[in-house]
């Protein structure tokens, strides 16, 4: 088939972007949808742009340069993209094509007002919706005028906004095209927008019409406020409508202007009740067609409904598959792991197959369906509450959703059922026993699959790694180990709770448990002091680790003075710590022991912001306090009625915190280790479908599931179009927000604190986890490689998992988005005595870096300073 400049809307359909570009294929396969009117017309392809383009050879130097300039450089991209522009527009149009688009132009009607439209091939897609990025013209008439416009659009591709908008999203200015759809235009009475899904909420069975008189542009520049319906069922269940003083309209001659509405018709609505269920019912239609929520542009004219546009809504997040029609309510396990970052395919598919409860994957991210717990009153009132200790916003958001009429059923609570067999399991003693025994139970587990999974390759290691799973459940679903944390958490509890009742201190837990012993976390940041004790001592070596960039740095350290003992201190805690790295629990993230690089910014940190001997002094201090709390609290029991019965209990669970507070971070630390051992495993059978010609890169298969790795090794086969749509699905996800809670009509819940009286306006509300208040400069941090921080500041970030604990040495104190009562962060802040506040929603775009802020530990809540 030769170059074909010219083809009819209903010539062509969604699949065919690459020559009509995202509109102009959308429109195509909206024409071909039953019982849904677009207004007709034509697409001038892509074929013709590149003709126009190979006539103008001054643009190929002008691209070279445009590709190699700074997106912030404005003033260069605007020079250049003006120069693109003049050259396209001034370009004359081959004859051959300008004969095609005018003998396109005859059929529709030579004298027809027509609507040019660009339609590049990077729009409306999935994952980039490039909304607004090119330019559309309305109401032309004349053929002269028409080709003049699809110059215009051509040209348009070379905006500055549509320029910048691709170098942020890493697409070559080279490889986009540019279609232009010439349609009749519509003269409608009424236009606007109607969304087939709710774009706030994400519910997915209200659809959402705003609508105005007149063409849609006045709407979609903002020029007035539409009239909004939302409509669930073929039933109008809200309206508002506002007053619509002006409107655009279409001039006989060509072109639009904007005119004010009778005063007598601004307050009416432009759709009767009827055409609006109508318009939704065509929506409906149009969502079944391309499979997802729609965000649709409509006409109304003579009572009939045309559709203008159709893209999918690009901001909602995706539903769990339930694989029925029941209602179902998912509950985020990122924010509980402390990593709402989207995980790839071979992450989300190990985490569940070592997870003690099934999980549902959507949008990179993991969740638990809890509808069945949420049914039953008794087990409904203790997922709430544990589930409120550690992030209250996820308890709002899951009694929002319960305040709904019938959306959770009720169900009866399982009879009495009599107690378990064997009876309850026998209180644990405060021994510290019992913490070392389950770590040598831990790390025997561990060696032995070490031990054991060395011998194993190809199908027979996927087939030991299943068997490996099982014991890494039975491992995480000790019984004994779920006691002693939760004998950790419960006299935590206990102390904050009888601590307020007796002496008004709130969170008095906080400095009972500084310096816990046995945390792993907290010794991995304290054992970082260390290694930056062995380097200060030397400034060779500190320049070095300046100019560090290449992960094989350490041979080249051993080389300079005092570099062979620095070598050696930083693989000694890589042996204790390499397995850990930021996002850990998925399995595709590059572990430390992978990049040690990842450590020299915060070792470099250490060795500037601390003096010898630190990490033991820090510890001791910790230490010191918690032993002063500990006599002061006793003794101000003592004084009160029946105080030393007080006192006593107090003193009984003091000790218990601190004899089991520390292995609350230890099953994670097993976790993560055993994760390591299975991922260099997985690597080096990656490695073998590399050198058989099956993948060309090892990290393909972080793209895959287990279950298609596994297909993959015993067939020796890849689908490359799998793993470039999932790449593709991927980095769509990042720009997504996961909800802490989702129900299975789309609704994303993230929660709300009830606003207290003590909290003063302006100031941004969390949930308080570690005592105490601290005035210092706002460090944003969002990867930890990035760090940069001075004795003194506070750490804002989006989460913090165990591996940010290096960081927490150096800082006064920690805001978090997300977090609750026990997670790490929290655990790591008290110990070493940081006051924290987590759970801040969106605090890293509300705080800016650098801002001096006032974090109110105790109280929950942080403070913006002038």
């Amino acid at each position: 088939m030769g170059e074909r400049y010219v083809l009819g809307l209903r010539e062509v359909d969604e699949t065919q972007v690459a020559v009509v570009g995202g509109k102009g294929a959308q429109l195509g396969g909206l024409s071909r949808i039953d019982g849904i009117s677009v207004p007709g017309g034509f697409c001038v392809t892509t074929d013709a742009f590149r003709r126009v383009m190979a006539g103008v050879p001054s643009t190929d130097e002008l691209l070279d340069r445009l590709s190699r300039s700074d997106p912030d450089d404005r003033d260069t991209i605007r020079m250049l993209g003006a120069r693109i522009r003049e050259a396209i527009e001034g370009a004359v149009v081959p004859d051959d094509l300008a004969v095609a688009i005018t003998g396109a132009l005859v059929e529709l009607g030579e004298d027809a007002a027509c609507a040019v439209r660009s339609s590049a091939t990077a729009e409306d897609l999935p994952t980039a919706s490039f909304a607004g990025q090119q330019d559309t013209y309305l109401n032309v008439v004349g053929t002269e005028a028409i080709l003049r416009h699809v110059s215009r659009c051509w040209a348009s591709l070379f905006t500055e906004r549509a320029v910048i908008y691709r170098q942020r999203n890493g697409i070559d200015h080279r490889t986009v095209r540019m279609a232009v759809v010439v349609q009749r235009m519509v003269l409608p009475d009424a236009s606007g927008i109607l969304f087939t899904a709710d774009p706030v909420t994400g519910n997915r069975k209200v659809a959402t019409v705003d609508a105005g008189f007149g063409l849609g542009e006045a709407l979609v520049s903002g020029l007035v406020n539409p009239d909004v319906y939302k409509v669930r069922d073929d039933e109008i269940v809200a309206r508002t409508i506002a007053a619509k003083q002006r409107a655009v309209h279409a001039l006989p001659a060509g072109g639009t202007r904007e005119v004010t509405v009778d005063s007598q018709r601004q307050e009416q609505p432009p759709l009767t009740d009827a055409q609006v269920v109508r318009l939704v019912r065509l929506g409906r239609r149009i969502e079944a067609h391309f499979g997802r929520p729609q965000d649709i542009e409509w006409c109304l004219a003579d009572d009939g409904f045309q559709i203008v546009q159709s893209r999918p809504i690009t901001t909602l997040f995706p539903v769990p598959e339930s694989g029925d029609q029941e209602n179902h309510v998912y509950v985020s396990v990122g924010h509980g792991q402390m990593m709402t970052d989207p995980m790839k395919p071979l992450g989300h598919s190990m985490w569940r197959l070592t997870a003690m409860v099934p999980m549902h994957e959507a949008g990179g991210r993991l969740f638990v369906d809890v509808t069945r717990r949420l049914a039953a009153p008794t087990s409904r009132a203790g997922l709430l509450d544990v589930l409120g200790k550690g992030d209250p916003l996820i308890r709002d958001a899951l009694e929002t959703v319960l305040d709904r009429d019938g959306f959770v059923p009720t169900i009866p609570d399982a009879g009495p059922g009599g107690p378990p067999a064997g009876g309850p399991p026998a209180p644990l003693e405060t021994d510290p026993a019992v913490v070392t025994r389950l770590i040598e139970r831990s790390e025997t587990s561990v060696a032995a699959l070490e031990r054991d999974i060395r011998s194993k390759t190809g199908p027979a290691l996927f087939e030991f790694l299943m068997e490996a799973f099982e014991e890494h459940k039975r491992v995480l679903s000790d019984p004994l180990s779920i006691q002693a944390i939760m004998a950790g958490m419960e006299a935590t509890w206990w102390l904050n709770d009888k601590l307020l009742d007796w002496l008004g201190e709130k969170n008095a837990a906080d400095t009972l448990t500084l310096s816990a012993p046995g945390n792993i976390t907290s010794e991995m940041g304290l054992a970082l002091l260390d290694v930056a004790d062995v380097i200060r001592p030397h400034p060779e070596l500190v320049t070095f680790l300046q100019g560090v960039e290449d992960d094989g740095f350490l041979d080249e350290l051993a080389k300079l003075p005092g570099g062979a003992e620095a070598r050696d201190a930083i693989e000694a805690y890589l042996d204790r710590y390499g397995m850990r790295c930021v996002g850990e629990i998925d399995i595709t993230r590059p572990r430390w022991r992978e990049r040690p690089t990842t450590l020299v910014p915060v070792i470099l940190d250490n060795v500037r912001n601390f003096e010898p001997g630190a990490a033991e002094r820090r510890f001791e201090q910790g230490r010191r306090r918690a032993q002063e709390k500990e006599r002061d609290v006793l003794s101000r029991l003592r004084a009160l009625p029946d105080g030393d019965l007080k006192a006593d209990e107090a003193k009984r669970m003091i000790d218990r915190v601190r004899t089991f507070i520390g292995y609350r971070e230890y099953p994670k630390y097993g976790i993560i280790s055993r994760y390591f051992i299975y991922k260099r495993a997985l690597l080096a059978e990656a490695e073998r479908l590399v050198q058989a010609g099956v993948l060309p890169e090892v990290e393909d298969v972080f793209h895959l599931t287990f279950q298609e790795f596994h297909d993959a090794v015993r067939s020796n086969r890849v689908d490359d179009r799998l793993v470039r749509q999932r790449k593709e699905a991927f980095r769509s996800y990042h720009a997504l927000t996961p909800p802490r809670v989702l129900t299975s009509e789309g609704d994303a819940l993230t929660g709300a604190y009830r606003r207290r009286d003590d909290v003063p306006a302006g100031a941004l509300v969390g949930l308080p986890v570690s005592a105490g208040t601290v005035e210092g400069r706002a460090r944003v941090v969002l990867d930890m490689a990035d760090a940069d921080l001075e004795a003194g500041d506070i750490l804002v970030t989006a989460f913090t998992d165990p591996s940010w604990s290096p960081l927490f040495v150096g800082i006064a104190g920690l805001v978090t988005e997300v977090g609750g009562l026990m997670t790490h962060g929290a655990v790591i802040a008290r110990e070493y005595g940081l006051p924290a506040v987590v759970g801040v929603e969106q605090a890293t775009r509300l705080i800016r870096d650098g801002q001096r802020i006032r974090v109110h530990g105790t109280d929950g809540y942080v403070e913006i300073l002038p």
